[in-house]
């Protein structure tokens, strides 16, 4: 590998992959936080111009993290496709843009490469794009799964209800609920972060959110977003649960720290394709975010981009139903403004999108970061413009449990408005049904939760 440039008439000379890659990236106070970063953009630059050059082979022959001492390693090693490998591993990172960005290039032929990419692969190439680079190619990709209904087609936007309560009150959970399906929100799933992570509370979640599916026959799917190991405990005491939820990170010793492992992950799935309610084959929801490694010390001196795209090597073996990065919620320590957000809410749409994923964003900040409520608009539009397949949707857009700021259910509502996108199409028909929307449109009953009543 070539690792050295000049840029300006200084030289540079990376020490390896690892530095190289962590150094290419955008802007990151998390890296920075690492002393990772790049010292200024023209060692970026500089970084840049060496990453473009290296090929495929190259990034997958020096791992950043070697397949022996990390499983992650070894799920995302194990899920390449030799053959495609084969094909392209002589192509430069920068020619690998160029391809993916080619206007005769379709849905079907980047489905097709992406399966002989590693995660660091992607990582490497969205380093070298812009956010309209992201957006564009994101917006190629088309990744369609079905747990209850089916979601991911071209100009559907779903959104995922999140009515949670300050202390799991039901009553609470299913008046949020009811408004959030008043809007058209809820495709995704009705998914709730409880606040007390026990079976019992898993329990009486899943079933009054069943409860109100089948009262009003809603095509969708429930989702309680506790510990995996407290929702296994209630599936088998016979909670009705479409999927199941857990949290990832791009390293083995990132999951010890949420408290899993691959062997913990594949007892999950066989458990909730045996005894999960969902009538479809795609019944895992995963949440990840940039930064969960560093928080937890299990980076390994790698860059936090690199280390979410990991995370969708990871999701890809459970061919799940939908993934979200949480872009902006962990704090300023590894997203510091909205433009590092934005900036980091399009790269791992891409990254989860090329890598096959359905991909969500939670398009959302804390109280601590220098951002509004009008950045996290401009976001959510770039996002829709993208091809996200779905939003969360919380009331007035502040989640008064988890104490952060989101979409709310009336923002998902207007970009749909505004892009020309529907829901999925199952739920569509529902909403049609119940007088909530006609001809695409919401009708003048929208947005009043007392028809449920």
């Amino acid at each position: 590998m070539r690792l050295k440039t000049h840029v300006l008439g200084v030289t540079y000379q990376f020490r390896d992959l690892k530095e190289v890659m962590a150094k290419a990236n955008e802007e990151k106070s998390g890296d920075q936080l690492a002393g990772i970063a790049a010292a200024d953009m023209r060692e970026r630059v500089a970084a840049k111009q060496v990453l473009a050059d290296l090929t495929l082979a190259d990034i997958r022959n020096n791992p950043l993290l070697p397949p022996e001492e990390d499983e992650v390693s070894r799920v995302i090693e194990a899920g390449i496709n030799e053959k495609i490998y084969s094909q392209i591993k002589n192509w430069t990172v920068a020619e690998l843009r160029e391809y993916i960005l080619r206007s005769d290039v379709g849905a079907a032929e980047l489905k097709r490469i992406s399966r002989g990419l590693s995660s660091e692969m992607v990582a490497a190439v969205a380093k070298l794009m812009s956010n309209l680079d992201l957006i564009q190619a994101a917006a190629k990709a088309e990744v369609i799964t079905h747990c209850n209904i089916t979601i991911g087609q071209k100009g559907v936007l779903a959104g995922r209800a999140q009515p949670n309560h300050p202390t799991d009150s039901i009553p609470g959970i299913i008046a949020s609920l009811y408004e959030a399906l008043s809007y058209g929100i809820g495709d995704a799933v009705i998914g709730v972060n409880p606040v007390i992570d026990t079976t019992d509370s898993v329990k009486n979640i899943l079933q009054a959110t069943k409860e109100v599916m089948d009262k009003w026959q809603i095509p969708t799917q429930n989702c309680v977003l506790a510990h995996v190991t407290t929702q296994m405990r209630a599936i088998r005491q016979g909670a009705p649960a479409d999927m199941i939820f857990q949290s990832l990170a791009g390293t083995q010793q990132g999951n010890t720290a949420f408290g899993i492992s691959v062997e913990l992950l594949d007892e999950a799935d066989e458990l909730i394709r045996r005894e999960g309610t969902s009538t479809g084959p795609n019944c895992w929801y995963f949440e990840t975010g940039q930064g969960s490694e560093l928080s937890s010390d299990a980076h390994f001196g790698i860059d936090q981009v690199t280390l979410e795209s990991r995370c969708y090597g990871l999701a890809k073996r459970y061919r799940p139903f939908i993934v979200n990065t949480v872009v902006g919620f962990i704090g300023p320590e590894y997203l510091y403004d909205s433009k590092q957000v934005i900036r980091a809410g399009l790269e791992d749409h891409f990254m989860g999108k090329l890598q096959g994923l359905p991909m969500g964003v939670d398009v959302c900040y804390t109280n601590h970061i220098k951002a509004d409520q009008n950045d996290m608009d401009n976001l959510a539009v770039l996002l829709a413009a993208a091809g996200v397949h779905y939003l969360i949707g919380v009331p007035m857009a502040d989640d008064c449990m988890l104490n952060y700021q989101s979409t709310s259910y009336h923002d998902i509502a207007t970009l749909r408005e505004l892009q020309g996108l529907r829901p999925a199409p199952a739920f569509e028909q529902w909403l049609e049904k119940m007088g909530l929307m006609e001809r695409g449109k919401l009708t003048p009953i929208a947005g009043d939760p007392t028809i449920f009543m």
